[in-house]
């Protein structure tokens, strides 16, 4: 789908948008960061949208048309997102290019089937371009509780996938999900055989959930025998005002490994201010995730972590401001010949 066909798309729904049955939302991003350590003075090594060293940036416009389905009876919604912006370039999946700076992260359709009596939550089939199961993290920075993306979003998570979801929430404690996909991050499947990936989530109470995810499949280009696997684990808890997260990864694919830890904190200082608390370690044991990606020199494996404070400021009607800063430690000389960057930034946004 090229530009020029996304317009006349967008005009072929304004009618829906007008008339309430389809929710218009979204939000406007812009960014400044500055690394102590960067490489070749314009690259902060090893990180996504805040990439760049003492540039302000447009990160992203994006626009969210959802039609949504009705759980009490045979019903279908669909939801799709825009993308428009530097932040666009990265989360790209292969096999669709629609320019240099726009994407479609989100585009799916979801046919709802009842429970008995119309009255469950019912089990949804989703077809189409849709977010991974995988992480706390998502694309919309917006959302997270730090600005920037943490290590395990970046390098142990696909950003999408392309293909049939099947959804149910069993009970007020259990939900489920099981996917079959293209492969990470990918519109067009590289090799033959399709990816799978599940996810169960557990809720004991009002102020915990787990969630526990599998994923399975061939990834490398026309190599249907490489199978990537592996497995997350996510736990939540609410303690007062305060947010705790806790989450773990391993994977594995062919002769290399990797394994990751993470935990987030958020505190509500008042109804305006938040602050928000990230470490995380990864151990890329054979560089399979991390050799020339982003900046990182090519490796045969090292470990890697960081150390992020976000304010999250709601002054402003519609508006959150975010001043970062944030620590980067490896064992590679990988910023700058040193083993660590110290990066100050600001992003504001705007959700509409």
């Amino acid at each position: 789908m090229r530009p020029r066909q996304i317009e006349l798309a967008v005009l072929l729904l304004l009618p829906g948008v007008l008339a309430g049955q389809v929710k218009l939302t979204g939000f406007a991003e812009a960014s400044y960061a500055y690394s102590r350590h960067s490489s070749g003075d314009s690259i902060i090594v090893g990180r996504l949208y805040d990439r760049f060293h003492n540039q302000y940036m447009l990160n992203a416009l994006a626009v969210v048309l959802d039609r949504p389905y009705d759980a009490a009876k045979f019903s279908a919604g669909f939801h799709t997102e825009l993308m428009f912006g530097q932040n666009a370039t990265l989360i790209k999946s292969a096999g669709v290019d629609l320019g240099a700076q726009l994407d479609i992260p989100h585009l799916y359709v979801t046919l709802n089937v009842p429970t008995a009596g119309g009255k469950g939550g019912g089990v949804q089939l989703k077809f189409g371009r849709i977010p991974t199961l995988l992480g706390l993290e998502v694309i919309e920075t917006y959302v997270n509780p730090n600005w920037s993306e943490g290590n395990q979003f970046i390098y142990v998570e696909n950003f999408t996938g392309l293909g049939a979801s099947l959804e149910a929430k069993l009970n007020k404690y259990v939900d489920a999900q099981f996917r079959v996909i293209n492969g990470w991050d990918l519109v067009r499947d590289n090799n033959r055989r399709k990816s799978v990936m599940g996810r169960v989530g557990l809720y004991p109470d009002a102020a915990t959930s787990i969630g526990i995810v599998g994923f399975w499949g061939p990834e490398q280009p026309n190599n249907n025998l490489a199978n990537r696997y592996g497995v997350q684990g996510l736990l939540w808890r609410k303690v007062g005002k305060a947010g705790l997260w806790m989450q773990a990864d391993y994977g594995k694919e062919e002769n290399a490994a990797w394994w990751a830890l993470g935990g987030w904190t958020t505190y509500d200082v008042s109804a305006a201010i938040g602050l928000a608390l990230r470490g995380d370690y990864v151990n890329d044991e054979n560089g399979a995730r991390t050799s020339g990606v982003l900046g990182f020199p090519a490796n045969t494996g090292h470990r890697f972590g960081s150390a992020t404070a976000t304010l999250n400021v709601r002054a402003w009607p519609g508006a959150i401001v975010r001043p970062e800063l944030r620590y980067d430690r490896s064992t590679l000389h990988a910023f700058d010949t040193s083993k660590d960057q110290l990066t100050a930034a600001l992003a504001v946004v705007y959700v509409f």
